[in-house]
């Protein structure tokens, strides 16, 4: 068959964005074409059809989500108009892509759990209702595990959209409590299908010698490379980590994080430099370095080779990649 994977962003080294790349490898054994659809696209991603309108960072977007979230009243009307207008232009750009990649079978990648592109949700589940294209929606998070989604202007989007429960849907989740809870909240059966990685594949060869790597993110002879392989983002934990190093009291320590920053603002990372500096703590922040030399993915699994230790203390996680990860490299 051809598949259509959709998502707001389908690039870079996000939970999402890697287990869609593992659906693709395996969509692919299996003998299907697959093709990518959303609002940015990685180097080598499949081909597809790149829509600036699907990123939950595009401006338009982030203005109706501050609204839908926000804390002050806002006109519903106005905003309902808004959303629906992307929507409609979200729904000619999906079915371009179906109709120009013959897509027999769609894959939503979270865009119809969390709500972090109100207009695309709108938009998928309009056009799955209208054109009953047989979907998998597989679910990483949902608005209710999170609590800045708690108070919105207009629930019932909320309601209708994340997620829809439509007869061409099948649902996936990645772990036992969301099949629970979905089950409760919409009366679904969801599938569960946990977050995999090829074990029996041997780990691929770094991209660079352990000196080098070392002296692109900074780190000098003797250092001890604790590795923090997450976005910056405050479920993440991360003061957690500054608060182990410093207990762990050892000066060699230089805990640097891998992933970028952004997604939700940068607080966060100015937060946590603030933090490790009053705890005396060596925090690096390497995103660009990895970002600019080398492609994402094959740097991480450089930076988990050379590592001295994982650090992966989330609050909450829908699954948890890292730890797979560090399984799979034989880290502690």
């Amino acid at each position: 068959m051809n598949i259509g994977i959709v998502s707001t962003r389908l690039a870079g080294l996000d939970g999402v964005s890697l287990e869609a790349e593992k659906w693709a490898v395996v969509f692919k054994r299996m003998g299907h074409r697959v093709f990518y659809c959303a609002g940015e696209l990685g180097p080598d991603a499949p081909p597809g059809l790149l829509v600036p309108e699907m990123h939950f960072r595009h401006p338009a977007v982030l203005s109706i989500t501050g609204r839908f979230f926000g804390r002050e009243p806002c006109d519903r009307t106005e905003l309902r108009e808004e959303i629906a207008k992307l929507a409609g232009f979200l729904k000619g750009k999906l079915g371009e892509f179906i109709r120009t990649f013959k897509i027999e079978l769609l894959v939503v990648e979270n865009a119809l759990a969390i709500p972090m592109n109100i207009p695309l949700g709108v938009a998928l589940t309009e056009f799955i209702a209208e054109s009953q294209i047989p979907t998998i929606a597989h679910h990483h998070d949902f608005a209710w595990e999170r609590r800045r989604y708690d108070a919105c202007a207009i629930p019932e989007i909320l309601e209708e959209c994340f997620p829809p429960v439509l007869p061409s849907v099948r649902h996936v989740v990645i772990n036992s409590l969301a099949r629970r809870d979905i089950k409760a909240r919409k009366g679904v059966d969801a599938a569960l299908i946990p977050n995999v990685f090829d074990f029996a594949a041997p780990p691929p060869e770094p991209v660079m010698s352990k000196g080098e790597f070392r002296q692109l993110i900074g780190l000098e002879e003797g250092d001890v490379f604790f590795l923090q392989p997450t976005r910056v983002i405050p479920r993440k934990g991360i003061e957690l980590a500054i608060e182990l190093v410093r207990r762990l009291g050892d000066p060699r320590i230089r805990l640097v994080i891998t992933h970028p920053a952004g997604d939700e603002g940068m607080e966060y990372l100015e937060r946590l430099r603030r933090e490790a500096q009053r705890q005396g703590v060596d925090l690096r922040y390497v995103a660009d370095e990895v970002r600019h030399t080398f492609k994402e993915q094959r740097t991480l699994w450089t930076a988990y080779i050379y590592a001295d230790f994982v650090t992966y203390p989330s609050l909450w996680e829908g699954f948890g990649n890292a730890l797979l990860e560090a399984v799979y490299f034989r880290k502690p």
